[in-house]
Parts: structure tokens; sequence; C-alpha cells
């Protein structure tokens, strides 16, 4: 084992002990503490390292049963079950993720990390550095490939060698694939959803305008804000952050049904005041700007920026040709950020690939976290696979 994986104050049983039904806990929080420094991809390196994990189920004695489960940008390792410490709603997969449901932890050992970079526990710009202070502004340079590498070293601490299933969506979908083609050996089956195999200009455009709207924030201070009065934080520039991610999260079809033009109500605004489809956005950007860190924003998202399977690899289709894992692709027919075409692309280059099965959905890229049938139905499919195997 590469560091010790301990359990938090308010975690139930370790792994092993029991069965997680929800109305219990709402998932067994611990964290793993690597006390080594963790070498990262641009060359420089994390002096130590702390992740965040939830898991539900029990590991079989054959340690064969083991599910990882990867959250997107704004997500966290708070997959399924009641709201709980440090989580203030339920889990953003609870139909899909539970006893009895398509990832039946019944059956199944269920393991969510929160990502490197994060907010929720793992290391990330507002975690504390050796010299007593937030990281903040001097929080390195991380990657996709980074998060991964974190990741496995929760896997070598929990004691599996071999997940029976890696499933993820987004950015999840990002270090999913990362996992199969960085350790196939490690990878029995295999999940990709609404993802591709390299970030695209349009994604990197977006994404950066994102990141200066954050930058700009006066309350930004280059990223060292955390000692700053509340509510004299970089909120605002998140805010705008968050309005332009999530036009991109949903679809143009979507909007023009529920909003078109109308007026927010109680305001004219011809006269100052702001059209449904503001006080929508408004809504989304203060949710986020109270529950999440503009810096782990900031670096997530350049991560994601950073995806490409190919780099280093020789191209992308070389890279994806490594993967062994019984993999299901799936995609979204709405999705505007991480179209349909991207997913053709997964479904041809890995060998024995499945799909790519289209989600049916007015939702856009969030039919990942909407559109529970659908996805359970995909879960199922790629664990059947494994089960065969």
């Amino acid at each position: 084992m590469t560091g010790a994986a301990t359990t938090g104050p308010a975690a139930a049983p370790p792994p092993g002990s029991g069965t997680w039904r929800e109305g219990d806990e709402p998932g067994r929080r611990g964290f793993l503490r690597h006390p080594r420094p963790l070498e990262l991809e641009a060359g420089n390196q994390l002096p130590e390292v702390t992740v965040a994990y939830e898991t539900w189920g029990s590991l079989n004695a054959r340690r064969d049963n083991a599910v990882l489960v990867l959250h997107a940008l704004t997500g966290d390792s708070h997959v399924s079950g009641r709201p709980g410490p440090g989580h203030p709603t339920p889990g953003w997969w609870n139909a899909v993720v539970g006893p009895g449901r398509a990832l039946d932890t019944d059956e199944w050992f269920v393991v969510a990390p929160n990502v490197l970079g994060g907010c929720q526990g793992t290391t990330g710009p507002s975690s504390t550095a050796p010299d007593g202070r937030p990281w903040g502004s001097r929080f390195p340079t991380i990657t996709i490939r980074d998060q991964v590498t974190a990741e496995v070293l929760l896997a070598d601490a929990l004691g599996i060698g071999r997940w029976a299933s890696v499933l993820g969506g987004s950015m999840g979908g990002m270090r999913a694939l990362e996992w199969a083609v960085a350790y196939p050996e490690r990878v029995s089956s295999l999940l990709l959803l609404a993802v591709g195999a390299y970030a695209t200009a349009d994604q990197i455009g977006l994404q950066s305008a994102q990141i200066h709207a954050v930058r700009a924030d006066g309350g930004f201070r280059g990223g060292d804000y955390y000692d700053a009065e509340p509510g004299h934080g970089p909120h605002l520039g998140l805010g705008v952050a968050r309005r332009m991610a999530h036009l991109s999260y949903r679809s143009e079809n979507e909007m023009a049904q529920r909003f078109g033009r109308t007026p927010q109500p109680g305001e004219d605004p011809l006269r100052g005041g702001r059209y449904a489809i503001e006080s929508y956005l408004d809504h989304h950007a203060a949710k986020l700007a109270r529950r999440f860190d503009a810096n782990s924003y900031v670096v997530l998202t350049e991560a994601m920026n950073h995806h490409d399977v190919g780099r280093g690899r020789g191209g992308v289709a070389e890279a994806l040709g490594r993967i062994t894992a019984s993999t299901v692709v799936g995609g979204i027919d709405s999705d505007r950020l991480y179209p349909p075409y991207l997913q053709e692309e997964l479904a041809k280059l890995i060998p024995g690939a499945d799909g790519p099965h289209l989600l049916r959905s007015p939702y856009g890229h969030d039919a990942f976290l909407i559109e529970s049938d659908q996805v359970a139905d995909l879960v199922k499919r790629t664990l059947a696979r494994y089960e065969v195997k």
C-alpha cells in the first residue's frame, strides 16, 4: 500500500464490515493520506496528497466486485444517499447507485473519490500547504493524468488491484478513459459517457473564457483570497463563469421551450428587470458560488483543457488501441458541448467497443445527470459485459 486510508469521524464502519442502505449513512467517507511527493505531468510536484472518498456496499473476499465512479467538474464524491457532512444535497446519481438499483450496492463495492484539485476533502488550492497557508495561487498545474495518479494511490490503499468497472461522464469520463489507457490491466469494463478523447478547440475556447471571468473578478486577488471578509471573494466572477458553462450544458431547444422571451414574473426587462432565462442563470450562479471554490473551478477547468489521451502516446488512435476493457460508449443526442461525433470516434477506435449509444434527451450535456433510466440502462449494459467476461 502507498498510503493510509482512514475513515473520518462521521464515517460508517470500514469497507467489508457491512452493507450500506439508504436511510443509514449517506456514504462511508474516508481519507487517504499519502505523505510522499506526488510527481505531476507538468514536471512539478505536490509534497503530499489527501484523497477524500466515499464507499457503498462491501468488498468481497476475492476483491473483484469494486466499481469506481468518477464525478464531473463541480461534482464530488457524494454519488448516492442523503445529504451528509460537506454535502448539502442528495447524491448526484442517487437514482442509479444504491440497493436494488442499476449499480446495486448489495452486489457491488462502489468507490467515488473527490478529484485532485477539488474542494471537498481532496488536496486542492484551498488546502493547507506545508507552510501552513492555503495553496491559493501557488497550487501547481495538474492534468487529468495527475488526477488518475492520485486515484491509483487510493485503489492501492484499498487493496483493489483491478476494477470490475470504471464509470464516468464528462470530466469523470476523461478520468475513466485515462484509467483504461494508462492502466489497462486494472480496468475490466468501462463506461464512457458524454466525453471525447481530447478537448476540442470549441471546448477550450469556451472554458478559457470562464477562467478569464473568474480571474477578472477583483476579489480573486490572483488566487489568494482565502483571508477575505465574507462576501468579498471572487463569487461574481465565478457566477459569470457558471452562467456561460450552464448554457453549454443545456440545449438551445430546451431553453427556447422553457423560457423563450418570457420576462421573469413581476419584472420588466425594458425597465431594468430580467428575462426568465436570466433569473434561471442567476440562480445557478449563486448556487455554485455558495458551495464551490473559485480556484478549484479554474484548476479543474484548465485540467479539462489539457485533456488529450494521445499526448506522448503516439496519437489518439494508438492510445485508444491500448484499451483492453469491455467498453460501452454513451453520448447525448442534444449535447452541444460534447457532441456525438466525439463518442463515434471513441467507439470506432477502442477495440471491441459497444456503441455509441445515444441518450435521447432535450437536456443537452446535463442529460447524463438527469436521464436516470437511460443512464441506468448503460450502467447495466457495462456491468453485464464484465460479468460475461
